[in-house]
């Protein structure tokens, strides 16, 4: 499984849910970072992904999106390839 890591803040719940999915979906070692304690991850996250919102996931070196791109992917039937 490719490894799978989440910009996140405390207090988001889309954060929570993604998370949730993810491991439902099998995935055990989610790396979070967690940009309201350290904001300069947040430079660095709208740097990688041009985008300001959170969460912002990927798989290995693919940028998933947010919470609702993550599920329109398990909903299509590419979230599990993109696990495997």
């Amino acid at each position: 499984m490719p490894p799978v890591t989440m910009y996140s803040t405390q207090v988001c719940p889309y954060c929570v849910m993604a998370e949730k999915l993810l491991h439902k979906k099998g995935v055990a070692n989610l790396e979070k970072i967690l940009i309201d304690r350290d904001p300069s991850q947040r430079e660095i996250m709208m740097t990688r992904t041009g985008r300001r919102t959170v969460p912002q996931i990927y798989i290995g070196d693919t940028h998933v999106g947010g919470y609702d791109d993550l599920v329109a992917l398990d909903r299509a039937g590419k979230l599990d390839p993109l696990l495997a």
